[in-house]
């Protein structure tokens, strides 16, 4: 016999819990399935020994437990972001039951509310949420299968730190967030670094005065609407890489070069131990120094619009990647390299949901997650209205305008 429940939340990270929150505030009968043994799986799971979060401590706005201690300006290290999550859910006993795998949400006959079924149990509720997050499987180009089995390749969240990989030089494939942050502990390690380069950008870590985030709330660069868009495939583009790592630093390709990271175009193919490299290296850099030139322009303007006492910076200018060689070819096992991490982010499963209620790329369709199927919502993706939907900054409103929708 199913369980019958207002409203069921599927997935209890940041997204799921926050919602969860809410509805309790409302006084909103619900349960959180959470497929792990803890909450904030993704976190927990998903990140190197040495992460830090890489926008300020301020930043983590879980609502009801943001942070207010005395680091304002400081990044949390791994074990702290974890720990609040734990301390988050037992501070409001919020109602999360864990081990428990949603296999399928299927909408009841006649439209009325949902059958969502577990490993072990089957529930029947008037309101589904979606909190799985967008990080969910780990993106790989078809080609990696004719990599020799020779070259461990493993995924950015499967990296832990330099010792646990083999020894020999190690490719990195993307230069993200998380590709640049591993690429540049693996190098300071006296490791041999390759790292493919793409067209995301990056930011200084601080700019006339304050951390180069705090500018990026301020400017409403991180409240800028998903209608803003140029069009929906522009919701994958990566953010500008940083490092809270060290208490926050700036990282940039060019210094990688002038450091001795082999610096590449964009990995095409592979077969066998060779691979194939596209001749966009320069391009790309390109881009990456372009993005850093509009941000800093776009805090000026701030800056001098309102006023502020915001005294001038000159940012350095390097360009030593302009120097390197381009590669099309290169012999994995003729330079060392016995790693490969693919750092070119995540792509969406097969929905759970057993309706058609994504577009091509498995990214639901909805509006500021609403779908379209009365009793059906989304939370903590990419981009659901703004810029800052999936992170701990902005999460909550999202959140807090589902529950609201389910409470009237």
């Amino acid at each position: 016999m199913a369980h019958q429940i207002d409203t069921l939340i599927v997935g209890g990270g940041q997204a799921g819990l926050s919602t969860s929150y809410y509805l309790k505030q409302h006084g909103r009968s619900h349960l959180v399935l959470e497929a792990a043994a803890q909450a904030g799986n993704a976190w927990r799971t998903g990140r190197w020994d040495s992460f830090t979060m890489v926008t300020p401590n301020w930043t983590f706005r879980l609502p009801g437990g943001e942070y207010n201690d005395g680091d304002p300006h400081g990044f949390m290290p791994l074990q702290e972001i974890v720990a609040r999550f734990e301390q988050y859910v037992e501070r409001y006993q919020l109602p999360v039951r864990y081990n428990t795998r949603v296999t399928s949400v299927e909408q009841k006959p006649g439209g009325r509310g949902y059958r969502v079924t577990t490993v072990e149990q089957v529930y029947e509720a008037g309101n589904v949420v979606v909190a799985t997050g967008s990080f969910q499987a780990p993106k790989k180009p078809p080609f990696s299968s004719r990599l020799s089995p020779r070259v461990l390749q493993i995924h950015t969240g499967e990296y832990r730190n330099p010792a646990a990989l083999p020894p020999g030089a190690v490719l990195v494939a993307g230069s993200g967030q998380s590709g640049c942050q591993i690429a540049e502990e693996l190098y300071r390690s006296g490791r041999i670094v390759y790292l493919c380069v793409g067209s995301c950008g990056r930011a200084p870590r601080r700019y006339r005065g304050r951390d180069m985030f705090e500018w990026l709330d301020l400017t409403g660069f991180m409240s800028v609407s998903v209608d803003a868009l140029p069009s929906p495939r522009a919701r994958f583009a990566g953010n500008p890489h940083l490092s809270g790592k060290d208490n926050g630093h700036t990282l940039n390709l060019h210094q990688f070069a002038r450091d001795g990271v082999w610096l590449l175009g964009r990995l095409q193919d592979a077969e066998g131990s060779k691979i194939r490299l596209a001749p966009d290296l320069k391009e790309n850099l390109a881009k990456s120094d372009q993005v850093e030139v509009d941000l800093l322009k776009m805090v000026d303007a701030y800056i001098e619009k309102r006023g502020l006492d915001a005294p001038p910076e000159s940012v350095p200018q390097l360009r030593d990647g302009y120097a390197a060689e381009e590669f099309e070819q290169l012999d994995l096992a003729a330079a060392g390299i016995s790693t490969l991490i693919w750092a070119q982010g995540y792509v969406y499963e097969p929905s759970l949901v057993n309706l058609p209620v994504t577009d091509a790329d498995g990214y639901p369709l909805q509006k500021r997650g609403v779908s379209a199927y009365p009793g059906l919502y989304f939370v903590g993706q990419h981009w659901l209205s703004t810029r800052k939907s999936a992170i701990l900054l902005g999460v909550g409103e999202d959140a807090a305008y589902i529950a609201s929708k389910i409470a009237a």
